[in-house]
């Protein structure tokens, strides 16, 4: 259940993606899952470099976009340019705004408008849908 069904340039089977993930990367990258807050070690990472997705390996957020916004999710307040889309998720009895890689269409997290300046946006991202590269 890729975003609303769209036709994304990385196009893999379930069983596919089944054998390149782990079971909880698979859960919320293929099937819009959610980790629980604070599992992530990645939500404690600070380090230079680039976050990208654990599906395909797009680069999604570089590092000093990061910022610690208290919830146990990754957050953001900018994606790097053309990396993610997003949909409208009615979800859970309310509408939030949903972000996907923009290259094979994995679940990331959700953007929300309580983000520090200079976006006001808050990207909450599941740390087990991406990777972490630090700079060299």
């Amino acid at each position: 259940m890729a975003a609303q069904n769209k036709e994304f340039p990385i196009q893999k089977t379930d069983a596919e993606w089944q054998a390149e993930l782990s079971p909880e990367a698979f859960k919320v990258l293929r099937k819009h899952g959610t980790e629980r807050a604070g599992t992530s070690p990645l939500d404690k990472v600070y380090d230079e470099g680039t976050y990208s997705c654990a599906g395909c390996g797009t680069p999604l957020f570089l590092a000093d976009t990061k910022f610690n916004s208290g919830t146990g999710w990754p957050s953001f307040f900018l994606p790097i340019d053309g990396a993610v889309e997003t949909t409208v998720d009615r979800t859970l009895f309310m509408t939030r705004t949903e972000v996907h890689c923009a290259k094979c269409g994995g679940h990331l997290g959700h953007v929300f408008n309580d983000g520090p300046k200079p976006t006001g946006l808050r990207y909450c991202m599941n740390g087990v849908s991406m990777n972490f590269e630090p700079q060299a």
